[in-house]
């Protein structure tokens, strides 16, 4: 079955300071699940200009307890991957983001662009789809994708606002119409 998230957030905050308050977010006080994030692998295309960077994130386990009575739902921590590209020309970045915990028994998967907004050159749009699935965890599939939906909407929403904290604490207020 699956569950799906899609997102469409306008940043009233150029392009430029938006992917650079994104790059910064975490890890945050704000959202204290996540432990760290490390970029693993960063190279720019001569040619394009695109900048091409690979980070793993670290968050801990949100899974609750009384599911992590199931063996494979015990770890301490779930690691996520994310690539972006960055295309400082054409102003905007693509990031594609999956787990890489639990992949024979859930998928994970994001993609997300910032780019210049059409309302306004001066602000930024953030479009985002989520996916998540669980198989073979039997009659808890249901219950761990109700879970995850409801964790990964919760979750868009606080990096929403973490976004906007780290925009006005570094760039002053929005900037209006």
């Amino acid at each position: 079955m699956g569950v799906t998230v899609d997102v469409r957030e306008v940043f009233k905050y150029p392009f430029e300071q938006v992917v650079a308050s994104f790059l910064r977010k975490y890890p945050n006080p704000m959202d204290k699940n996540v432990i760290s994030v490390k970029t693993v692998e960063e190279r720019k295309d001569v040619s394009t200009g695109i900048i091409y960077r690979k980070r793993i994130a670290v968050c801990q386990n949100v899974v609750p307890e009384i599911l992590r009575k199931v063996n494979i739902l015990k770890v301490p921590n779930i690691q996520l991957e994310e690539e972006s590209w960055f295309n400082p020309q054409e102003r905007n970045m693509a990031i594609r983001s999956h787990c890489l915990t639990w992949t024979q028994y859930a998928s994970m998967k994001e993609e997300s662009v910032f780019r210049e907004s059409m309302e306004n050159p001066n602000w930024t749009e953030f479009i985002q789809k989520g996916r998540i699935s669980i198989t073979g965890a039997g009659f808890l599939n249901c219950v761990l994708e109700n879970f995850a939906s409801t964790f990964l909407r919760q979750g868009v929403q606080k990096g929403i606002r973490i976004m906007e904290m780290l925009l006005k604490e570094q760039c002053g207020a929005p900037l209006a119409e």
